[in-house]
């Protein structure tokens, strides 16, 4: 047995601290009290604080925990204090399948099975498979993206009733075996090609089962290759109108992913985002939504591309009237967004194309001397249509400040280690973020803080035993340092202010230490039924 002797108990239920003692035996969490005598190695944490190990709201490690070595694709994660993950959000799920006919379709551009143990199309599987294998807490979400894909390919035609029908049984299936949600990615192919009827018939298998809906939206700006026409209402809110439609007449659990807005012009849509979120609850919709805490966002680079442009054959989009239209519209969006091709930052392209990293694609293009969207298309093209950019400003300190003290916000990263290039900096230390700005008065108070981060969002997904310190819970805990999170310096791709992280009763990190041999085996699947 292990007792934290004397810590600040930050429970999960948003209550404030108190001075107490956490007993834990093997897995599980066996007495939380004020103080506690037991036959047990002491750890003494008098003057730091003791929370739930941090879950991630939304995440796509799960393509990254049947890895054949998967512990370097988590470190930074648990150095910031995150012992599970909510994954296979924005309709990109590494489960949702029951044929490799499109496995290269079906990771977004983004995602791979290389270097796997295996590809796992069921959700029962994939769970069987991570369980006791990887580092950290899994929970699942079946996403859109990859059954559509599994039954059809990225084609941008409607599916026929065959189709359809064979893509909704996969998605039932895997919520049937343990899934936590459905998920959807309207800006990703094939995901982006499904109308609204189609997108009714998922949400009513979240609504059937109870489960959540998470959904990356078709527009996430003002203006947007999703919708015809520059004017008339914001793209962003025209998507969160979709949301409203799909959703209407249920108690749908709808979770809008990562709440920006991409575009110096479209930071002003936020107060009406907020009153369509209100409006949908007063409805009997069952909305919320999450944030993360940094200024630009990270996406494949095909992101912006119009839908009619993907879905042209490779022989049309090299016409010039092609072209001429993409530009049109490109100088058009860059004035109407406050947003152009000066900030969109190359993250990877491929190897040999090195050169191109922590540019702008302006910059890039005027230095190998062409136009802005002509060479915009060739990195997408030398890319294999697969490369990655940063995207900014996607929201502001004040939104982030404000969005933070939202009772229907969580938490989350919406980061992963990538091989190559320039990686996301919410993989270091957003976590440390959030409480940061709680220390500093300018986010929520720190109870609700590390609530929002651990039982709010093991609340939402119906993950059983996780989030709180209590009698019965699974061991998994984060302890940090108050003053060494408040002075920690962000953005340094490091995290500040964790000293230890349990998960399921074993210590895998241990001030800069890691146990690297306890994580071999630390992370359990999470069933949700």
């Amino acid at each position: 047995m292990i007792l934290l002797r004397n810590g600040k108990i930050y429970d999960g239920t948003g209550s404030e601290p108190f001075m107490g003692d956490v007993l834990i035996d093997g897995d599980r969490i066996i007495d939380v009290a004020e103080h506690i005598d037991a036959d047990a190695e002491i750890i003494n944490v008098s003057g730091k604080s003791v929370a739930p190990g941090f879950i991630d709201a939304h995440s796509h490690n799960d393509w990254f925990a049947t890895k054949n070595d998967p512990l370097p694709y988590f470190e930074p994660f648990i150095r910031q204090g995150i012992t599970s993950f909510v994954t296979g959000n924005c309709g990109i799920s590494a489960v949702g399948f029951d044929n490799d006919e499109h496995l290269d379709e079906m990771g977004g551009g983004l995602f791979n099975f290389r270097d796997s143990t295996g590809a796992y199309g069921s959700v029962g599987d994939y769970l069987k498979a991570i369980d006791g294998n990887t580092p950290c807490n899994i929970a699942v979400i079946v996403g859109h993206c990859t059954a559509r894909a599994a039954v059809g390919g990225n084609h941008s035609g409607k599916l026929t009733e065959e189709e359809e029908g064979h893509m909704l049984r996969l998605m039932e299936d895997g919520l049937r075996e343990g899934a936590a949600g459905l998920s959807l990615g309207l800006m990703y192919e094939p995901g982006m090609y499904a109308d609204l009827d189609e997108l009714r018939k998922v949400a009513a298998l979240c609504v059937k089962y109870g489960k959540p809906l998470t959904v990356h939206s078709r527009a996430l700006s003002k203006i947007s290759t999703s919708y015809k026409g520059l004017f008339g209402r914001s793209h962003l809110l025209r998507a969160v109108d979709e949301l409203v439609e799909i959703s209407k007449g249920t108690d749908l659990k709808l979770q809008i992913s990562h709440a920006i807005f991409m575009g110096r012009k479209s930071l002003g849509d936020k107060d009406e985002f907020v009153r369509l979120v209100n409006h949908m609850r007063s409805e009997g919709v069952d909305v919320m939504f999450d944030i993360y805490n940094q200024l630009r966002g990270l996406s494949v680079i095909t992101v912006i591309l119009p839908v009619w442009y993907q879905a042209m054959p490779r022989e049309k989009r090299d016409s010039a009237f092609v072209r001429m239209r993409l530009k049109i519209l490109a100088a058009a969006a860059t004035r109407l967004l406050g947003f152009g091709f000066d900030d969109m930052v190359v993250a990877y392209i491929g190897p040999g194309y090195e050169r191109f990293e922590g540019k702008s694609v302006h910059r890039i293009a005027q230095e190998e001397g062409m136009g802005d969207v002509d060479m915009y298309l060739k990195l997408c093209e030398l890319s294999g249509f697969h490369g990655r950019i940063s995207l900014g400003p996607c929201t502001t300190p004040e939104i982030i400040s404000e969005f933070e003290k939202n009772p229907l916000c969580l938490y989350m990263t919406d980061a992963w280690v990538e091989d190559y290039g320039i990686q996301k900096p919410a993989i270091y230390d957003c976590f440390p973020k959030f409480l940061r700005d709680s220390l500093l008065g300018t986010g929520d108070t720190l109870p609700n803080t590390v609530r929002r981060m651990t039982g709010a969002t093991a609340d939402r997904f119906m993950l059983r035993d996780r989030g709180y310190l209590r009698k019965g819970c699974f061991a998994d805990v984060t302890v940090f340092d108050e003053a060494a999170v408040k002075n920690g310096v962000p953005d340094q791709q490091r995290a500040f202010g964790i000293e230890k992280v349990f998960i399921n009763g074993k210590l895998v990190l241990d001030g800069s230490e890691l146990n690297t041999d306890a994580l071999r085996s630390s992370g359990r699947a999470m069933n949700v039924q």
